[in-house]
């Protein structure tokens, strides 16, 4: 089923759909995510509205959506991607840095909030991984960014899968609140 997390009705339809079919969602990974990036002089309300309402909101609405059935079961997992640019930032991303650290700042209360009924919630920061958005910078940046990366290269996507599936898996019960940084050391804490 294909679905507009900027929009709250599109969540709702899919919600009704899952409803309809008899569908209950155990797990629930957010991984919508956009970028429109400009400098904070130059950045447009439509470009700063569209990277919260798809980044951010679209959590809200997705994990109201999903928390009620999670919380009937006593049972679920959720996990949000974020980014490595939540937490180090990015020149020309003050809306994609804004709603990805608000998203780590929402992992952490919603934990508290859904914990005492067994449901986890979590976070994955990927850094530079390999993938249609990265590819599309100019080589000279793709190098560069390279080098910064202590494992020497960008990661892959399935390092990022390997750690949603963990985060999703009976083996991470015990884990909640928490970001995993999935970015070949780029960022050490």
């Amino acid at each position: 089923m294909v679905l507009d997390v900027s929009s709250a009705s599109s969540v709702s339809d899919f919600f009704q759909s899952l409803k309809t079919e008899a569908w209950t969602p155990g797990i629930l990974v957010n991984n919508a995510g956009i970028t429109r990036d400009n400098l904070i002089v130059r950045m447009t309300e439509d470009e700063w509205v569209s990277v919260l309402e798809t980044n951010l909101s679209s959590l809200y609405r997705m994990c109201r959506a999903c928390a009620r059935t999670m919380m009937k079961a006593r049972a679920g997992r959720i996990i949000n991607v974020s980014s490595v640019s939540a937490a180090s930032g990015n020149a020309g991303q003050s809306n994609y840095a804004a709603a990805k650290a608000g998203m780590e700042g929402f992992t952490r209360a919603l934990a508290r909030e859904l914990a005492g009924r067994n449901i986890t919630v979590n976070a994955v920061a990927p850094g530079f991984i390999d993938t249609d958005m990265t590819r599309a910078l100019p080589v000279e940046r793709r190098v560069g960014l390279t080098r910064q990366i202590p494992l020497g290269r960008m990661g892959e996507g399935e390092d990022v899968a390997a750690a949603v599936t963990f985060l999703a898996s009976p083996r991470a019960a015990y884990v909640t609140g928490q970001t995993l940084h999935v970015n070949g050391g780029l960022l050490m804490r």
